[in-house]
């Protein structure tokens, strides 16, 4: 994700027609977004933040994206790059809900479960 692509992630969000719509909520001069746009400045972390906040993106990717996006050196640049996949990839919310689902589960059947676990373990051993 570049920052072009965080701007029109938030413009779709807020069913923006203009970019100085968005330049008017990050309180910049549209001159100043189109140099965004066009890669001659950058977006600031905190204008990252609000961009994905508003378009529902995690922050944090955001700002991984926004700092490859800053880099001049491409070994760094793909460097960035390649911590953002990793991010992005591991899907952390998921796993956490998974937990949280299954420690339900165990909680509310704890006993029936562990019982039928212990079972099943001890015929696949024998």
């Amino acid at each position: 994700m570049n920052a072009n692509e965080l701007l029109n992630a938030y413009k779709t969000a807020k069913n923006y027609v203009q970019d100085k719509q968005i330049a008017h909520d990050l309180n910049l001069t549209p001159q100043k977004l189109s140099k965004i746009r066009k890669g001659m400045r950058y977006v600031t972390d905190s204008e990252a933040v609000f961009l994905a906040e508003g378009a529902g993106i995690d922050p944090e990717l955001a700002l991984l994206a926004c700092h490859a996006d800053r880099n001049e050196n491409p070994n760094i640049k793909a460097m960035w790059e390649n911590i953002a996949k990793k991010y992005n990839g591991l899907g952390l919310s998921s796993i956490s809900m998974s937990c949280g689902i299954i420690a339900v589960l165990f909680s509310s059947h704890a006993d029936a479960t562990i019982t039928y676990v212990t079972k099943c373990a001890l015929c696949i051993l024998c």
